[in-house]
């Protein structure tokens, strides 16, 4: 646990003394160390520093950057406005909060991301799951919220992923949105794995669906395709001024810094002009889903760059293949156990990157081969977990 990685951002990176290759950082594209986005940053903090601007956007924190940078984001994903937000989490928490009220009711799925549960967290209406990318039984939640909201005078948001981060399937927007035909309701959709990777132009989940007019907000980050902090929600002018004047996350928080501005316009000038670095990411991420698959391993429904490999076994058996990876054979990858996944199952999570090599991804698949195969000999069901705290 708290594993420092050390070194430039890439494919590899040292870990505790020796070069691993890392398949666990959301530097999808490869924008981290990307030589113009480097530069981009260093000009602006040469420039603006760290500090400016000092204050909240409404009080004295607004700038033409920012606004300009909302302007070109919106464009992108193909909406009419866009707000920034200082954080991703902390932005997908305060928008829900703020875009309900007691009368609505939230509708989600069971494997929305732990930011849009603690969000539905400080919604005082009701709030309905439904199972993960199950159709019809929406349906019926949408009936229930419906009745619901006959009698409170409220509405009905929609809440789903573009790309879930753990299992890499999407969020069935197209059958969702067709729903829209029966039931009164908007979709909010959190594509923070999904921009920058999906569809035609990089510009979302809901792109690769052919549905972006469709999506009423569109929620995204900065952390993972933009290699940076922050994010944003793209939505109808009405939407995103509502959002300006009564988000208490942004309306109290320190505008987003300069250097950390300017940076997503280069981020973004990149997304759009440079279409070579997504189509390097699916090189590798075909190469490494279609080599596990003939290799034997689960890798689930995954229509996404993450790619996670399902093995059967218990938590100390998990561990001990983390160490083996690491130690034996210089594979950094992340680790995903119960309750996250039902118990007895093991849950590899392998991010490949536009960084990655050929060679990184057959010699991965290579050495999971050995693992699988001391797994189902036994040889990591010690009874005991490694310490590694001290390697």
């Amino acid at each position: 646990m708290f594993p420092k990685l050390e070194g430039e951002i890439s494919n590899r990176m040292i870990f505790q003394g020796k070069e691993r290759i890392v398949w666990s950082l959301n530097n999808y594209i490869g924008l981290a160390n990307h030589p113009e986005v480097r530069k981009a940053d260093a000009d602006a903090s040469a420039e603006y520093g760290l500090a400016s601007p000092m204050g909240a956007r409404m009080m004295s924190g607004q700038t033409d950057i920012h606004e300009q940078l909302e302007r070109e984001l919106a464009a992108y994903v193909n909406k009419p406005a866009s707000y920034l937000l200082n954080y991703g989490y902390q932005g997908m928490l305060s928008i829900i909060d703020t875009i309900v009220d007691r009368k609505d009711v939230i509708v989600y799925d069971s494997e929305a991301h732990a930011c849009i549960i603690d969000g539905m967290r400080l919604h005082f209406g009701k709030r309905l799951v439904f199972p993960h990318n199950d159709m019809q039984n929406l349906e019926k939640q949408l009936q229930r919220a419906t009745k619901i909201t006959s009698e409170t005078g409220g509405g009905i948001l929609v809440i789903t992923e573009g790309v879930f981060g753990m299992s890499g399937d999407l969020g069935k927007l197209d059958e969702i949105v067709a729903l829209k035909k029966k039931f009164n309701f908007r979709i909010l959709v959190d594509d923070a794995h999904g921009f920058g990777t999906m569809g035609p132009t990089g510009a979302g989940t809901d792109e690769h669906f052919g549905v972006q007019d469709d999506i009423d907000m569109y929620f995204a980050t900065f952390a993972k395709a933009m290699a940076g902090i922050g994010g944003f929600i793209a939505s109808s002018p009405e939407v995103i001024s509502y959002l300006q004047y009564n988000m208490r996350s942004q309306i109290f928080a320190k505008s987003l810094p300069m250097p950390m501005t300017v940076g997503a316009l280069k981020r973004l000038e990149l997304l759009r002009t440079e279409p070579q670095l997504r189509n390097n990411l699916w090189k590798i991420v075909e190469r490494l889903q279609k080599g596990l698959k003939s290799a034997g391993f689960d890798i689930g429904n995954t229509q996404s760059p993450v790619t996670p490999v399902f093995l059967q076994g218990d938590i100390p058996e998990a561990t001990n293949i983390i160490f083996d990876l690491r130690e034996n054979y210089n594979i950094f990858c992340s680790m995903v156990v119960y309750p996250v996944v039902p118990k007895g199952i093991i849950l590899l999570r392998l991010i490949p990157t536009a960084v990655h090599t050929e060679e990184d991804v057959d010699y991965t698949i290579d050495k999971f081969r050995i693992i699988k195969k001391n797994l189902e000999e036994g040889k990591y069901r010690t009874g005991v977990i490694r310490d590694v705290r001290n390697m």
